[in-house]
């Protein structure tokens, strides 16, 4: 065992093993891994990867939140951010979209990560993984070791009956899942499911990072 090691609990060896697994995996399909110990080396580690007034957006996220990232990057001006939250108007909404699609860095988590190295991801209207698909020069994703699963379709079923539904009740959604904490497959309006995207390689090498962290971090 690695002296560094002598100090982890079995749980967080355990993290590093699966982790490294996968980020040999990321490495097959043109994404780079890296793992950080803690929510507080994953925010120094993201923050390694930005220029000097580079352009910057997110989508929403718990996890994001947890790190404390966001509110250190609204704490400088040594970039310039782009924040949907304050576009009111549909012109301003449009025009932020818009910017925020052709950002330098965009920032995310990822709802699930299979142990094959692939992103799958559940969007409602479908900004955040449309930015994940094309759009921003690169894309940061912070994902709690949680967030591993087997396989894809072990993946849509986590985020549709673990994450989903807290998060309906996080943002005040009346959504079935709200009130029943589990998925009911339905339909309507403001439903959380709109769009399922299965990230299986990148065929820009290295535009999207993972930082998979050893901690549960989100939903």
């Amino acid at each position: 065992m690695d002296i560094a090691e002598i100090n982890l609990t079995p749980k967080q060896i355990n993290y590093q093993n699966l982790a490294e697994n996968i980020i040999n995996k990321f490495n097959l399909r043109g994404i780079e891994g890296y793992y950080c110990a803690d929510r507080e080396e994953a925010n120094a580690k993201a923050k390694r990867f930005l220029t000097p007034d580079c352009t910057i957006s997110w989508g929403g996220s718990v996890t994001l939140n947890e790190t404390g990232l966001i509110d250190d990057l609204k704490e400088t001006d040594d970039y310039i951010l782009y924040d949907r939250m304050l576009a009111k108007t549909p012109e301003e909404k449009k025009e932020m979209a818009g910017k925020i699609f052709t950002s330098d860095y965009y920032f995310m988590s990822s709802n699930a990560i299979t142990m094959e190295g692939e992103l799958v991801n559940i969007d409602g209207n479908g900004n955040r993984v449309a930015c994940l698909c094309n759009g921003p020069d690169n894309v940061i994703i912070i994902a709690g070791m949680n967030k591993i699963v087997k396989d894809v379709k072990e993946a849509v079923s986590r985020v549709r009956n673990i994450a989903a539904p807290p998060n309906a009740v996080r943002l005040g959604l009346d959504t079935p899942c709200a009130s029943s904490g589990r998925c009911n497959d339905c339909f309507m309006e403001s439903c959380m499911c709109g769009q399922i995207v299965i990230t299986r390689m990148s065929r820009i090498p290295g535009r999207i990072k993972v930082l998979l962290v050893g901690e549960e971090l989100g939903y």
